[in-house]
């Protein structure tokens, strides 16, 4: 019997651990849904690149603990209805006490945060979707526990069921919204490989400034400004970088690109170059950057 309640203790703190995580990520993703949904003036590339990180952390932590939980949790109760160790139910009462506590400090918590983003300049509307979202997920689950240990859902197998279909279709649409919000990974890995490539013709960029600064003269080939060094090469499957002198301190570098920049996520600028070429701005396909060397950062 002690091995039987100290298995049952377990699989009850499991499904209490899984419930706060996915709680806590679950949030997480709608929060970065009404930030993506709404976006304010104020956010800079930054917040935008931080709303899409926490959807997709946010799901994929939902897609792993909320069913976990769901399972335990049924089969927490199912060990419950066939049990007669009264060691054990009292156990699991304090767990469930347990996660009341925690679940008022998660909630209380949460609203100090959405409080400090308010007063940090987030929007009204954000702010009371945010507000509201919190109170209804953790009032949700607070509620089912105050329910629980009142032995609710004991006498109410079925409801409870139901109540877990309603939550795991809930968690379901929230979840296929965030996917509907970012890149897929296909696309991901072209930016990726896209952002790498511009990496490399920065980097090209501030040798050719500096070889000029040296030589008083543009180089005649890449390999030339790395010496030693091998210089970069574009990543397979793409064409390869291009170099051409096309004035005494004029030159293009070009590379081949499979998205358009998003001026929204990646907002990269070169220095040191002229201000009306201050950029890194590309389309898809075969895209060069002109360039011309400005005496006044060669002093």
């Amino acid at each position: 019997m002690e091995n039987n309640t100290a298995k049952h203790f377990v699989l009850q703190l499991g499904s209490l651990a899984s419930l706060y995580l996915s709680l806590s990520f679950f949030i997480v993703l709608v929060f970065g849904l009404i930030n993506m949904a709404m976006p304010d003036a104020a956010d800079n590339v930054w917040d935008i690149s931080r709303a899409e990180e926490g959807i997709k952390i946010g799901i994929a932590m939902v897609v792993v603990f909320f069913p976990t939980y769901l399972w335990l949790t049924r089969t927490v109760n199912n060990n419950r209805r066939k049990s007669s160790d009264h060691a054990y139910l009292g156990l699991t009462k304090w767990l469930i006490y347990l996660s009341l506590l925690v679940g008022g400090a998660v909630l209380l918590g949460d609203l100090v945060a959405v409080i400090m983003f308010f007063l940090e300049g987030d929007i009204t509307t954000r702010f009371i979707l945010k507000a509201l979202s919190v109170l209804v997920i953790i009032g949700a689950a607070f509620q089912y526990y105050l329910m629980d240990v009142r032995g609710h859902w004991m006498q109410n197998e079925k409801k409870s069921v139901l109540f877990g279909y309603i939550a795991g279709a809930i968690a379901l649409v929230v979840v296929g919204l965030g996917v509907m919000q970012i890149q897929s990974p296909s696309d991901a890995r072209e930016i990726k490989i896209d952002n790498q490539m511009i990496g490399d013709l920065q980097d090209m960029q501030w040798r050719i400034e500096d070889y000029y600064r040296t030589n008083n003269s543009l180089p005649e080939s890449i390999n030339e400004i790395y010496g030693q060094f091998t210089a970069p090469t574009a990543p397979e499957g793409r064409e390869a970088y291009t170099f051409e002198v096309t004035g005494e301190k004029t030159y293009k570098i070009c590379a081949t690109f499979a998205k358009d920049v998003d001026l929204g996520r990646n907002n990269s600028y070169a220095y040191p170059v002229l201000e009306k070429n201050n950029n890194w701005d590309y389309k898809a396909g075969h895209w060069c950057f002109e360039r011309e060397i400005n005496d006044k950062y060669l002093q």
